[in-house]
């Protein structure tokens, strides 16, 4: 029986098509759960088959899901078969269970790096399998709600767009039709640079051996964002980060030109170049921000970080309530915020254009960011403080020292191409931190939320 591409989880059971995942990673296991809580009745997976009784005992019971022993069976049966692997794995797991795909079925995939999958797929699928990918632009622990989900209709009907549109539609994302081609650059805009500071922050403060929040420097507002995503970043499995800045050439070239604009900011400081130093920074304001201010150089669209109050409630230090104290945010010397300069610096010199990105297939962690460096660029008053401090403070001299460092070396280890140079770089950092994960990951969960919805408060009395 064909699959009517209006189906929804209330049609008759007889008239579901059989969905099959391969590849039960976190966001896998995601999928899995998101669309057995939909309603649909016939949901196909598995991992790898030594794996196979734990798949079995996880979802025992659980409505709508069958496990499956390898991705042969989960391809036969199959009307729409998702790949949930990594980037660096697909050519090789599509390779063997491929073709194996039911006769007219749609294949998906969920890879962060398209270019890799959409090769598997032309190389490996049978000819009369269409192709309809995806991928969901959030981490397995952000509400899919409202977050970007982007579909390429790579090869396919239009009735197979719709169906695959019909399966996801209870995720309540928003759809994004992007190419392949084109994913692969806007998930490099909105990431490569992102992931390259708070993987360089952490390095840094590891190197440190400096946990920031508890030493009175990093407590409050902003540097609550940088200290919550930097734990949420390595609290992820390594893989989700390396397959991007690894295979994706235009996150490459970013991540490289993100460590040279560290290095150049930071002799500028050293040499006490004050002019040099406010003219380079200046120009990348006006070039990055610049469409987004009038003459008054006030924004002529509602800020994406709405106060640093909200952001006190998620920091991780204690902030003392006696302003006098040496550790409270308005005593704590200020900071300059090399990882926000050298990151417009590098958009700049990039000609990226961040704020095209930002409504189209904006990850959580990438609104957040950008939203900190709106705040502190679009205020001269808080740039020119920032501007002052990497000139003449010298209390976060040596954290600024160790994230040039560290920005250069995760540069060189992305050259190198190396995905177990990545990972021991990325395990190594993170096993220092891993105490503290848990409870990041509940505080940063609930910042980006909190943030999402005043955004979402202020969109709405604005309309």
């Amino acid at each position: 029986m064909a699959i009517r591409p209006d189906v929804t989880p209330q049609s008759p059971g007889e008239e579901h098509p059989a969905i099959g995942l391969i590849g039960m990673g976190a966001m896998g296991n995601m999928y899995a759960r998101l669309l057995s809580q939909a309603g649909w009745q016939k949901i196909y997976i598995c991992d790898l088959p030594e794996r196979f009784e734990a798949l079995q005992a996880k979802y025992e019971g659980v409505p709508g899901i069958h496990v499956l022993r390898d991705g042969h069976l989960v391809s036969r049966v199959s009307d729409f078969i998702m790949y949930s692997v990594e980037a660096e794995y697909i050519d090789r797991v599509v390779a063997e269970y491929g073709p194996s795909t039911k006769v007219g079925a749609i294949v998906s995939g969920q890879t962060s790096v398209k270019a890799p999958e959409k090769a598997a797929f032309e190389k490996y699928l049978p000819a009369d399998v269409q192709i309809v990918s995806c991928h969901s632009l959030h981490g397995p622990t952000v509400s899919p709600v409202g977050q970007p989900l982007v579909l390429i209709k790579h090869r396919a009907t239009d009735e197979s767009l719709t169906l695959v549109e019909n399966i996801l539609r209870s995720f309540g994302s928003r759809y994004v039709y992007l190419s392949y081609e084109d994913h692969d650059i806007v998930t490099a805009n909105t990431q490569a640079v992102t992931h390259a500071a708070f993987l360089s922050m952490g390095t840094a403060w590891h190197s440190s051996l400096s946990y920031p929040w508890e030493h009175g420097l990093y407590v409050g507002g902003i540097e609550t964002v940088k200290v919550n995503i930097m734990l949420r970043i390595y609290s992820n499995k390594w893989h989700v980060y390396a397959g991007l800045a690894i295979l994706n050439p235009s996150a490459r070239v970013q991540i490289d030109q993100f460590a040279r604009s560290t290095t150049e900011i930071f002799k500028l400081m050293l040499a006490g170049d004050a002019a040099g130093l406010r003219a380079r920074i200046y120009d990348a304001r006006r070039i990055v921000f610049g469409d987004y201010l009038d003459p008054s150089g006030a924004r002529a669209r509602a800020p994406i970080l709405l106060s640093e109050d909200l952001l006190d409630r998620f920091s991780l230090g204690k902030k003392p309530s006696d302003a006098a104290s040496p550790t409270s945010r308005q005593a704590a010397p200020p900071n300059s915020h090399l990882s926000l300069l050298a990151m417009v610096d590098c958009w700049a010199r990039l000609g990226i254009k961040p704020f095209e990105h930002l409504d189209l297939a904006a990850t959580p962690l990438f609104r957040l960011w950008i939203g900190v460096a709106e705040y502190l660029f679009r205020s001269e008053a808080r740039l020119d403080s920032a501007l002052h401090a990497a000139l003449y403070e010298t209390a976060h001299r040596s954290d600024d020292l160790e994230f040039v460092v560290a920005a250069r070396g995760w540069s060189q280890c992305i050259s190198f191409g190396n995905f177990e140079l990545y990972k021991e770089r990325f395990m190594h950092t993170s096993a220092f931190f891993e105490s503290r994960f848990e409870e990041a990951t509940k505080v940063g969960s609930a910042m980006i939320q909190a943030l999402m919805d005043s955004s979402a408060d202020t969109s709405t009395k604005s309309a």
